[in-house]
């Protein structure tokens, strides 16, 4: 390869682009406009559920549970009811998810060490959150009923018999955002590098300046690599864009290495401009381009490489589709390097198959430029 034919195709590029400065800044702002969106709008915390409270017992009891719900920040009191309200309605008109039913008689089965009964009267139309909720108000129970053992011991080290104390590693919040950031990265990288080379290709094309280059001194190699290097440059930088607005937006921190990092985006995103390369040789158009670019790289990237989705869960068919998504083994590096502070060291196969399939799609795209079908 000549260095100074493949800074030629560079510059020309750079050009290329700076004429355009509309999609010049969509490469460079819509990753971070995309993860801004992304990660405030896929949030799985559920937080300030309106709770309705029918408290028939009216007892300093019975107002220590419902302070426990209220005073947490999953809870927001919405309405104090009264004996007969429909509940069923109140749900229906959506006044109040949540329903907390206190019975008359609660302190007293207490005070008479019998099991107090209460009811929690849910909206289950959105399963998810529905599981949540529970959850909360499950471990809110949890909470009182400790106490409750602990005042009728008699003193404060009095406690259950069994001792549970849970901890989450990597993630002690259990936020959301801690899971879904790192793969917004994965999702929005492989669609703006197929985008970005497979239109600027295609857009050759349409001005029939890829006959002139193609007839050229130029070898298709230094062609490929000339073309894609400047993206290569402005997408290391919307990296870099992308991990700043995670540490300053949602508070994600780097814990682990910066040039392990490193590595792995810069395998990462070859593949993924070479992808880009390969379907801008199927298209003539930039049309054609962008819609497969969209299908080809948005849809496997956020259903089946364990972006949102849970690989285990899915058919054993469609599991062993996954295997052929780089998205799947990039964010299982990028997870380790960021959110657990690993080193590249557990992860040789993932970054083997990345590294194979940046190869693969290079192959292609050289193939496909030596033949004149570009």
């Amino acid at each position: 390869m000549s260095p100074r034919k493949l800074w030629a195709i560079a510059v020309k590029e750079l050009r290329q682009a700076s004429r355009d400065p509309l999609s010049l800044g969509m490469l460079l702002g819509l990753p971070t406009v995309m993860l801004l969106f992304y990660g405030y709008a896929l949030n799985f915390d559920v937080r300030h559920v309106s709770l309705a409270v029918e408290d028939d017992d009216k007892t300093a009891a019975s107002r220590e549970l419902v302070a426990s719900f209220v005073n947490s920040t999953y809870f927001d009191l919405a309405r104090v009811l009264t004996p007969g309200t429909d509940v069923g309605e109140l749900t229906e008109r959506r006044l109040a998810r949540a329903v907390l039913v206190i019975p008359e008689g609660y302190a007293r089965d207490l005070a008479a060490n019998r099991t107090a009964r209460v009811q929690l009267v849910l909206d289950g139309t959105d399963s998810n959150t529905a599981m949540t909720v529970l959850g909360y108000a499950s471990s809110l129970v949890a909470e009182a009923n400790v106490e409750i053992v602990r005042s009728a011991a008699g003193g404060e080290g009095a406690g259950p018999p069994v001792d549970y104390r849970p901890r989450a590693w990597y993630n002690p919040e259990l936020r959301s955002t801690q899971f879904l950031v790192p793969g917004l990265i994965g999702y929005i990288l492989m669609q703006s590098c197929v985008l970005a080379t497979a239109l600027s290709v295609v857009r050759e094309k349409e001005r029939g300046t890829m006959e002139q280059l193609l007839v050229s001194s130029l070898r298709p190699v230094e062609l490929i690599v000339g073309k894609t290097l400047p993206y290569l440059a402005i997408m290391v930088l919307a990296t870099v864009m992308i991990l700043v607005a995670s540490r300053v937006l949602f508070d994600i921190r780097v814990r682990g290495s910066y040039l392990d990092l490193s590595a792995v985006v810069l395998i990462y995103l070859v593949g993924a401009l070479s992808f880009g390369l390969v379907i801008s040789s199927f298209s003539d158009t930039q049309a054609v381009a962008f819609q497969a670019g969209i299908v080809m790289s948005t849809f496997p990237s956020i259903f089946l490489s364990g972006f949102i989705f849970p690989i285990r869960s899915m058919p054993p068919a469609l599991q062993a589709v996954t295997y052929a998504i780089p998205a799947r083994y990039f964010l299982v590096v990028v997870r380790g390097v960021i959110l657990k502070g690993a080193d590249l060291g557990p992860y040789v196969q993932d970054m083997a198959f990345l590294a194979l399939y940046a190869a693969a799609m290079l192959g292609i795209a050289f193939t496909r430029l030596r033949k004149r079908e570009f």
